[in-house]
């Protein structure tokens, strides 16, 4: 990290209500706001944001106002530790934050909004999910984003030294080869179950042992689902559950050529869904929702045995939604976690720096702490140990260094003192950005729909896929044969 000075006061104007936590695209009502969050969702108190530019970066005395543009507090909040760790950078920036919910789809329109109408409203920094990332790094808005070596970033050195998670990269480079974009989590994914429950079917916790239960493949997660009900406990709170562990890990992109293409993985998902529901194998419910969080406090129809998920789940979603605080209030406590059914990814949020940014020094100072610096005083060392006041909850969460992560602790009081690094440091391998398109986040909303209709017994398979097909074909500028 080069020595430089600048400095942030957080604009108290833009400042409005809640913002938190993580998911792949699915998000609650937001505005502006002061509180701390987790990765790639949103929950939020407050009406809905309006999507718009930011205010112009007007300069503040003789401070040059930085914007940022994010759909949670997450980002702007590393900016308040960034200054804290560099006090001495704090004499010519004022950092001037727009939060928009991805709700609804609001984010994206203003973001592109700003870019595309530049001056001084343009971000100087921007934010985006796995949802839509692969938009802002390689599709239609990728010619907005700077080359991160255009910020004064060493970037295949310090990848280097500091083990970066490959997928992270992948999905960060342009299609000219120059990276514009890093994360800063690693969203590999585990299967997090109830301890308690476990015990009762199978006499044992012990991680290794459920992992042999409910893996490897899907047929041996439907024979420990029949096994859990027996005994009146479901395996998930619903089809997303296993949703989320196939539909960034199948064998090839909903998009080949220009064709819509349905890889086997994500067709076997019509049975397995059915197969769920018909079992009587979890509690049908849809992820984000109230139904949902009340399977992670045990209060739903059936006693729910897990959920599938990388460490911002665990951190950001369950732990709050465990209806305690402190081993044996609620599910806090009683949740372990082990090697999933298949290998998957899920979640995550990219740094890019606008190319008409005049401050692209200042900002890549700022992203290299955050997705480069290895040090102890770097934000993936807060961030994965929980450590530095980097949220009010001081989660823990896995980071895409391997060398931070290897010098991290992940033991955790709500997974009775497991240490989660130990599954999720390896689960980084399964995460890959070779089989993701810019139109996933749509392609998938019109599928798990279908899937949905067609298990309720309101479409047939065929029918079902006949109108997820045309859905495609009507909104999206793909060939559906």
């Amino acid at each position: 990290m080069k020595k430089r000075i600048l400095t942030a006061v957080l604009s108290v104007a833009m400042i409005a209500s809640l913002a938190a936590c993580n998911t792949a695209g699915d998000t609650t009502a937001t505005t502006t706001a002061p509180a701390a969050g987790g990765g790639d969702a949103t929950t939020a108190a407050g009406d809905a944001a309006t999507p718009a530019t930011p205010d112009a970066a007007t300069p503040a005395g003789d401070k040059t106002v930085l914007n940022v543009m994010s759909f949670t507090v997450e980002v702007p909040d590393m900016f308040k530790k960034y200054f804290e760790v560099y006090p001495e950078r704090a004499a010519q920036y004022e950092l001037n934050t727009t939060i928009i919910a991805t709700t609804d789809g609001a984010y994206e329109p203003a973001l592109d909004q700003a870019l595309v109408s530049g001056g001084t409203a343009v971000p100087d920094l921007y934010c985006a999910e796995i949802a839509f990332v692969l938009k802002y790094t390689k599709g239609d808005m990728s010619a907005y984003a700077a080359p991160y070596k255009d910020l004064g970033i060493d970037v295949d050195a310090l990848i280097s030294a500091g083990d970066i998670a490959q997928y992270t990269v992948d999905l960060g480079t342009n299609t000219n080869g120059d990276l514009v974009g890093l994360g800063y989590q690693s969203a590999g994914g585990a299967f997090i179950y109830r301890s308690s429950l476990a015990i009762d079917t199978w006499g044992t916790d012990d991680p290794a042992t459920i992992a042999s239960k409910i893996g490897p493949g899907w047929d041996k997660f439907l024979g420990a689902a029949a096994e859990l009900k027996a005994k009146g406990y479901g395996i998930v709170s619903g089809d997303g559950d296993a949703w989320h562990a196939i539909e960034n890990s199948s064998s090839s992109p909903w998009i080949v050529d220009g064709k819509l293409t349905i890889s086997p993985e994500r067709d076997a998902f019509f049975e397995l869904s059915k197969q769920l529901k018909d079992g009587g194998y979890h509690n049908d419910t849809t992820d984000w929702t109230d139904a949902w969080y009340a399977d992670m406090q045990g209060i739903g129809a059936q006693p729910i045995f897990g959920f599938f998920g990388p460490a911002w789940l665990i951190n950001y979603v369950m732990a709050g939604n465990s209806g305690g605080s402190a081993p044996g209030e609620g599910t806090y406590g009683d949740w372990r976690v082990c090697e999933p059914t298949q290998g998957f990814f899920w979640g995550g949020t990219w740094l890019l720096a606008s190319k008409d940014s005049p401050n692209k020094e200042a900002i890549g100072d700022f992203i290299e702490w955050v997705t480069l610096d290895t040090s102890d005083t770097g934000l993936q060392y807060f961030w994965a140990n929980g450590s530095g006041g980097i949220n009010a909850t001081g989660t823990k969460d896995a980071v895409s260094s391997g060398v931070v992560m290897a010098k991290s602790d992940g033991t955790m009081d709500f997974l009775g003192g497991q240490n989660m690094f130990d599954v999720f440091v390896p689960a980084t391998a399964f995460a890959k950005g070779d089989t993701l398109t810019q139109y996933d986040q749509t392609i998938n909303g019109y599928f798990r729909d279908a899937v949905r209709q067609y298990t309720a017994g309101t479409l047939t398979k065929d029918e079902a896929l006949a109108q997820f097909k045309q859905q495609v074909a009507d909104n999206l500028d793909v060939v559906v044969e």
